[in-house]
């Protein structure tokens, strides 16, 4: 499911299933875009930055084009302890190797990865950032 910011609307609160994992997209050309992520952020349960957040930056491959300081979304991740991943929706080996991650992500967070939780992964994740 795709929402273009939080709070999700409560009307449909009793058809939604839960939710595994929150991809949240930062266009790095577009400063609206990182300040739509911060406004919605505050409407996620802490216990979700345990492994179940990360944020997902397009448009790396531009970076004359860029409008966002990268540190702000390195920093992002930091004080959220979630992973930020990379990508270049233009090139479709990027593209695809990143849907591919993703749904990786996804698996371990819905807990269809015995032995391996959504904080382990997400401090996994953590550690190789931060080497």
């Amino acid at each position: 499911h795709l929402a273009a910011s939080l709070p999700l609307p409560p009307e449909r609160d009793h058809l939604r299933p839960g939710i595994d994992l929150i991809v949240f997209i930062i266009d790095i050309k577009s400063k609206h875009s990182l300040k739509n992520v911060e406004a919605s952020l505050a409407h996620v349960d802490v216990q979700f930055f345990l492994g179940k957040v990360c944020f997902l930056v397009t448009g790396v491959g531009r970076v004359n084009y860029c409008s966002i300081d990268m540190n702000a979304i390195w920093k992002l991740g930091e004080d959220y302890c979630s992973p930020v991943l990379l990508c270049e929706l233009e090139l479709e080996g990027v593209r695809t190797a990143t849907a591919r991650r993703l749904l990786r992500m996804l698996q371990i967070c819905a807990g269809h990865v015995p032995g391996v939780s959504a904080f382990f992964f997400g401090m996994l994740m953590r550690n190789t950032i931060d080497d």
